[in-house]
């Protein structure tokens, strides 16, 4: 029978509670921001840049009482890359006009990108190799005693893939609790931060479950928390806002606080 191991205890610290990941683009809403504010700046002096910016930084004041720019990417991008191609200018010599293909910063970006690219194949046998690993692993019966590595995230969507996109619950519950339990390299907190956006949010509802039931009772026997997979699986937000709750009747102090602000 396999026992969960006691999670160690910190104080109030924050659960993890499912966030949804925003749908991956191949050129994201910032990129797209960089490259209009560089397309429109070529050619320009630091004359006509900082008028740019005024601009910018204007429309900017005006709209700061819009809630939705908040959270606007491209808009936020845009203008941080008015500023800094502004600053450029400043520093070289009078008469300079802005040339993406002499810009540092542009061109550091491209050599990544191209580097990304040679990466991709090899990154894709990688995963496919870990996969049929797992594959034997669960097929042997020992997935469970094995710790998740770095970019396992990909594999289980490998692995969905494979099965035609239907869930892996085996797996979806192995990183569950190694994401509940610290093991493998979510020993790291930032490697747990980031899985939140990699990781659909049945698995981030059940981790968050598994978590505060087993700071609520220690030593808990996994057969005995079997119901948090199946209620993340059909109600992950439930699960999450039980979640949540259990942190918040541990900590209430803390959650005072929280309301108070």
């Amino acid at each position: 029978m396999v026992t969960m191991p006691q999670l160690p205890l910190r104080g109030a610290s924050r659960p993890l509670i499912p966030r949804v990941a925003a749908p991956r683009e191949p050129i994201g809403p910032a990129r797209i921001g960089l490259r209009v504010v560089r397309r429109r700046a070529k050619g320009m002096d630091a004359g006509a840049v900082a008028q740019a910016l005024d601009d910018a930084q204007f429309d900017a004041r005006q709209d700061a009482w819009h809630e939705d720019l908040a959270d606007d990417v491209r808009y936020w991008a845009e203008l941080a890359e008015w500023e800094r191609i502004a600053r450029l200018l400043a520093a070289a010599a009078p008469g300079t006009v802005y040339d993406p293909d002499t810009d540092d910063v542009v061109r550091a970006e491209l050599a990544a990108a191209a580097a990304a690219r040679e990466d991709e194949p090899y990154e894709a046998a990688r995963v496919a190799a870990r996969a049929d690993e797992i594959q034997v692993l669960r097929e042997l019966g020992t997935l469970a005693q094995t710790n998740p590595r770095d970019g396992d995230e990909a594999v289980r969507d490998a692995l969905t893939r494979r099965a035609g996109g239907y869930a892996q619950a085996d797996v979806d519950a192995w990183l569950a609790h190694a994401l509940a339990a610290h093991l493998g390299h979510y020993r790291d907190p930032a490697a747990r931060e980031e899985a939140t956006g990699l990781l659909p949010p049945p698995v981030l509802a059940h981790a968050a479950l598994l978590t505060e039931l087993a700071r609520l009772v220690p030593s808990t026997d996994l057969d005995q928390l079997a119901f948090t997979a199946r209620l993340a699986t059909t109600e992950p937000e439930a699960a999450g806002a039980l979640a949540l709750f259990l942190a918040r009747a541990r900590c209430p102090v803390s959650s005072d606080l929280d309301r108070s602000r």
